[in-house]
């Protein structure tokens, strides 16, 4: 990846990221952003906690939701879920530190696909989540575009 591309990734994912007031009050750390993937960590807190004295689902969905995002949108160019999906595998308990990590599976001008694993911190997969995104054509530094 050029040096290019990772500065406009991190540019994008810093923007987006101090804007979020959902991502930073889950706490979630940006661990690793490049174009097309992301990496997010956060560990989970009583008031995550549903019923079951488990993580209730939307704080997975949630995780790998903003995962999702940032990887959709570290090309430079804003993008938008259209569709997503989440299958929880195992229980996550209160002070679980899990991981997300977006694979780009499929970019087109206006669809990207995106896989993201969740995992704790034993490496146990948790979740597994699937994103859709269109992609608008609108510049994230729209200054910046040669004329």
């Amino acid at each position: 990846m050029s040096t290019h591309s990772q500065t406009l990734a991190e540019r994008v994912v810093a923007r987006m990221y101090e804007n979020d007031p959902f991502s930073l009050w889950l706490g979630i750390e940006r661990v690793k952003v490049a174009a097309g993937t992301c990496v997010l960590r956060l560990t989970v807190r009583g008031e995550m906690l549903n019923g079951f004295a488990i993580a209730h689902g939307g704080i997975t969905y949630s995780l790998a939701d903003s995962c999702l995002a940032f990887a959709s949108n570290s090309h430079g160019i804003q993008s938008v879920s259209v569709e997503t999906s989440i299958s929880h595998t195992k229980p996550v308990k209160e002070g679980d530190v899990l991981t997300a990590t977006a694979q780009e599976m499929s970019l087109s001008n206006r669809i990207g696909i995106y896989h993201i694993s969740v995992t704790n911190q034993h490496g146990d997969t948790v979740a597994l989540f699937k994103g859709t995104v269109y992609r608008t054509g609108k510049p994230w530094f729209p200054e910046e575009q040669p004329e």
